[in-house]
């Protein structure tokens, strides 16, 4: 039986026992080939899906799911979502009205290519590495794909499916000059498998590790702050966080009160876009089948609003925003999609600190407060010119004074995957607290 099958087969028995009904189903297949000595070391080739339903009852809501497809599995699953719906305490639960979706293919053959070439990809970034006379040793490279579809249907006439993926390539490195020995990792992501360019890759690696080699302790103080892409869209993955309807019932947002209020400068819009063209996370729909449609959640410093799937909604009063997220194997919850902080008009930088990377972003901050304390890396400039790298150090303050502080962002947007599917330019702090010697 096929998920199409096993779909028509648990809404026909549904509507036969007269239940509400939403079957998801969701199939990944994930491929990694690591290279190492400059050949193939390993492939790794590994799928999995199943079927979930969720089943309403009174008002209550039941889980349950399958990796099987057979008639046996799809008569448990729903007997086992009907007893776990009766179990429930709450009665507020329902299922959203829907409509035919239809199938959308957002990757195509953007996947589509010999295996030969990936392992020469691969290989590939590992031997330019190598290249570099300051590269003390390869721990990794691998190649990555992933691709996953998933479909939908519901006794309240929904019905839809979509595929999507992505493709990459990585590194885990280490470089030397002097005594000064650096471990870095990097990655290069995208939609399609012949965008993917290893020469220029490896060279981007190696220029973002080597602007660490040589670094100096830097000096306490309060200096201007220019965050990097990599670095900014770790703080971004908190405000994710801070913005999700989710979070936002549980007290464990300190924005929950402050809809219509100015939270960030002026010059800050963050927007979720789940239609982004070519985005790594677009989706025509979410998990509960709502179409699914940009959303600019801070305009301009005011926060206008936050994600939502329908219950969320429903329970704090405020709009669907088509964000409802589960696997088949899980209840339903909230999260974002394409999710970036709008290009500004760009950034000169004068004299201050170029904050490269974080760590201990999710340890070293509290949501609920907005107060963080993280160790950082990064480069020394003066007179607008790096000087060299800076370490042991920490950056600290306040999360909400952090974003109205924001003096600049830079006029190219960046993708990351440091903490989520995340973009941002780089972006200019006028004033941040630093301790370190």
């Amino acid at each position: 039986m096929t998920y199409e099958q096993a779909k028509d087969y648990l809404l026909k028995r549904a509507k036969e026992l007269n239940l509400e009904l939403e079957v998801l189903a969701t199939e990944s297949r994930e491929l990694e080939l690591d290279s190492l000595h400059e050949r193939l070391a390993k492939t790794s080739i590994s799928s999995q899906g199943g079927i979930g339903v969720r089943v309403i009852i009174d008002g209550k809501a039941g889980y349950a799911s399958t990796e099987e497809k057979n008639q046996e599995a799809l008569e448990w699953v729903l007997s086992e979502a009907k007893e776990n719906a009766e179990l429930q305490t709450t009665s507020d639960a329902f299922l959203p009205q829907g409509e035919n979706m239809g199938k959308a293919d957002l990757v195509g053959e953007g996947l589509s290519a010999p295996i030969e070439e990936k392992i020469a990809a691969v290989v590939g970034l590992e031997h330019n590495l190598r290249q570099d006379s300051r590269l003390k040793s390869v721990a990794m490279t691998r190649y990555i794909e992933s691709e996953s579809s998933t479909t939908i249907a519901s006794t309240k006439n929904l019905d839809g499916s979509y595929r999507n993926g992505y493709t990459g390539v990585y590194g885990v490195f280490v470089m030397q000059e002097g005594d000064s020995i650096k471990q870095s990792f990097d990655i290069d992501i995208s939609k399609e498998f012949y965008s993917l360019d290893p020469t220029v890759t490896a060279q981007k690696m190696i220029k973002n590790a080597a602007r660490s080699l040589g670094a100096k302790d830097l000096k306490t103080g309060k200096y201007k702050a220019y965050f990097e892409p990599r670095a900014f869209s770790q703080m971004l993955g908190l405000l994710q966080f801070m913005l999700n309807g989710k979070t936002v019932l549980e007290g464990k947002s300190l924005l929950a009160d402050k809809l219509g209020q100015t939270v960030a400068s002026s010059l800050v819009s963050i927007v979720d876009d789940p239609n982004l063209e070519k985005g790594l996370a677009s989706h025509p729909f979410d998990s509960e089948g709502t179409k699914t449609k940009a959303i600019t959640l801070i305009e301009n410093g005011v926060l206008k609003s936050f994600l939502h799937n329908s219950a969320t909604a429903k329970e704090t009063g405020q709009a669907n925003t088509g964000h409802a997220s589960r696997s088949y194997k899980s209840s339903l919850g909230v999260s974002a999609s394409n999710f970036y902080l709008k290009e500004g008009s760009g950034i000169k930088m004068d004299k201050g600190i170029i904050v490269t990377d974080l760590m201990g972003v999710h340890a070293g901050v509290n949501p609920i407060s907005g107060d963080f304390s993280l160790q950082a890396f990064g480069i020394l400039v003066e007179d607008g010119k790096e000087q060299h790298a800076v370490e042991n150090f920490a950056i600290s303050g306040n999360f909400i004074d952090l974003l109205q502080n924001i003096s600049a962002i830079g006029d190219k947007l960046e993708w990351t995957l440091y903490a989520g599917i995340i973009g941002t330019p780089m972006v200019e702090v006028s004033e941040l607290s630093f301790a370190g010697s």
